[in-house]
């Protein structure tokens, strides 16, 4: 079976495809040549690490397997699933299980969480609701697979589908509260454009490089915007999905997209704060001073978050398939596929330390919890690691 990041779908025929922009898209693409030795994962260099970064624990809840899982944190509970169906609630401080339970079906995205509700997706488009010691509140179904991780904030559960469905449910009893449909595109990376919840509106990440808001209560749209306009000539030119999920820093929200643009928005209004070119096939992170995004090739890049100017950028690891960036005090860090952790100056983009975890790729967003970066593996290793 593909991977989760990088096969496409045919919607209107069900076919896989696999594109050639990318080196990690075309290598697992059946009909492609041999790959350029170009586009090989650049070796590690060996450097002088000046930040002191170290694992302080790690614990094993189960493979990813073909998808994305990627942690919650809400406060010190970290809330971790697995493809075969494994939910682990562990301390964040700790990595100690405090429950772990099967939701009796394969998984296929997580976890949403708020605290109360735990969501996750099962095979088919199931949706499982459970409650924070581990038992299920209810079931829904969706109208197709969901490979983006619910949402879940202000006592309403959202998912999108892959057929660019999205649908809210009332966190305690699965009514379902509203639906929103937009079409799609012909063809769309087979990833998940994710959605964040706040200001009482859900920002949602859609397949053809659309970003939209809604309200949260009533699903009214409050406005949608392009992130990614489809270019090009042929239906794989033209695929700008939405990567990851949007997020919401004070009234800005930034997202990204793959062949499109990074850009922040006004999470009121929408309007455009700034964008510029760029092609990722994972989210941004903000902090109060830039945005870190990785691109498809390799490269990590920050921007001065209210003009889009950019700061610096590194390509030392070019072809490693890089996950979500995710900040620290003093660096930005990046997980790779053979599930190294690598550190980067803040301030100049330099590379300042790397953590290894167990071999298999970083896939889930990392997440913070205080001095701590908290990151899930392809494996199924959940590693909380210190940079200080």
């Amino acid at each position: 079976m593909q991977k989760y990041r990088i096969a496409l779908k045919v919607l209107s025929a069900s076919l896989l495809l696999a594109t050639a922009g990318c080196s990690f898209l075309s290598s697992m693409n059946p009909f492609a040549s041999k790959p350029s030795t170009r586009n090989q994962p650049a070796p590690l260099v060996e450097f002088k690490q000046t930040l002191n970064a170290r694992t302080v624990w790690t614990a094993s809840v189960g493979k990813a397997g073909n998808y994305a899982f990627s942690p919650a944190l809400v406060r010190n509970d970290l809330y971790t699933a697995a493809a075969d169906g494994t939910i682990t609630r562990l301390d964040a401080t700790n990595g100690q299980s405090q429950w772990r339970i099967n939701a009796g079906m394969p998984l296929t995205a997580g976890v949403g969480s708020d605290g109360q509700t735990v969501v996750v997706a099962g095979e088919k488009g199931v949706v499982l609701a459970f409650d924070n010691q581990g038992k299920l509140r209810w079931k829904a179904q969706a109208s197709s697979e969901i490979l983006s991780t619910p949402a879940v904030g202000l006592d309403t559960v959202v998912i999108r589908s892959m057929d660019n469905r999205v649908v809210a449910f009332d966190a305690e009893t699965g009514t379902r509260k509203w639906f929103a449909q937009r079409t799609a595109p012909p063809l769309t990376l087979r990833t998940s454009p994710g959605i964040a919840i706040a200001n009482s509106n859900a920002y949602i990440g859609l397949a053809g490089g659309r970003l939209l808001a809604v309200a949260l209560a009533t699903g009214a749209p409050r406005w949608e915007v392009a992130v990614g306009d489809p270019r090009g000539t042929t239906e794989l030119e033209r695929i700008a999905d939405i990567s990851g999920a949007p997020f919401v820093a004070g009234r800005d929200v930034c997202a990204v997209s793959y062949q499109g643009r990074i850009a922040c928005f006004d999470t009121v209004s929408g309007t455009p704060r700034w964008g510029k070119a760029f092609s990722s096939d994972v989210g941004v992170d903000v902090d109060e001073r830039a945005v870190y995004a990785a691109n498809e090739r390799g490269t990590v890049q920050a921007f001065a978050r209210d003009t889009g100017t950019s700061f610096w950028q590194n390509e030392q690891l070019k072809n490693r398939r890089l996950s979500t960036p995710v900040s620290s005090s003093r660096a930005v860090a990046v997980g790779d596929y053979q599930g190294y952790i690598h550190f980067f100056s803040k301030e100049n983009g330099l590379l300042l330390a790397r953590v290894n975890t167990d071999g298999s790729p970083i896939v889930g967003v990392p997440v913070r919890n205080d001095a701590n970066l908290i990151f899930q593996t392809q494996s199924g290793t959940v590693a909380a690691i210190a940079a200080e």
